[in-house]
């Protein structure tokens, strides 16, 4: 778990981060070079909407990367073995609904499959409402 939360901060976190400070460098030194600061573009509730879907769906992505971290791939048995504590072929597994049942118990996580729904109906919720604002504000 350790390694995984390692993995997200060295993929998401640090590019982010890296991110906001160039963007911050940039605007300094329009302001230091008395250029004029460019207008922000206006925050309409379609731009929010979109947002949103965009986070949504890109959390939905990662959860779904994390889930599929339980799943086995070249040796079933090490699945079991590195997750359930047993040498052994799991019973069955899936991708979607996310599953790893060995010996008769789950082995994923309880949360990750309803997480996964709440995540993708945000997503397609987000992305309806965001064009319909948009056609909206267009009459």
């Amino acid at each position: 778990m350790a390694t995984l939360m390692g993995m997200v901060i060295l993929a998401l976190v640090l590019p982010a981060w890296a991110g906001i400070t160039y963007a911050g460098l940039v605007r300094a030194r329009r302001e230091n070079a008395g250029l004029p600061a460019r207008p922000r573009p206006r925050r309409t509730p379609a731009k929010k909407a979109a947002w949103i879907a965009v986070l949504a769906f890109v959390s939905g992505g990662a959860l779904h990367v994390y889930g599929l971290s339980y799943m086995p791939f070249l040796q079933p048995e090490d699945s079991c073995w590195f997750n359930a504590g047993l040498m052994r072929v799991p019973d069955s597994s899936s991708a979607l609904p996310v599953s790893l049942v060995c010996a008769g118990e789950e082995i994923v996580p309880w949360w990750v499959n309803p997480g996964l729904l709440l995540l993708a109906a945000t997503t397609v919720t987000a992305t309806v409402t965001s064009i319909a604002l948009r056609l909206r504000s267009r009459r």
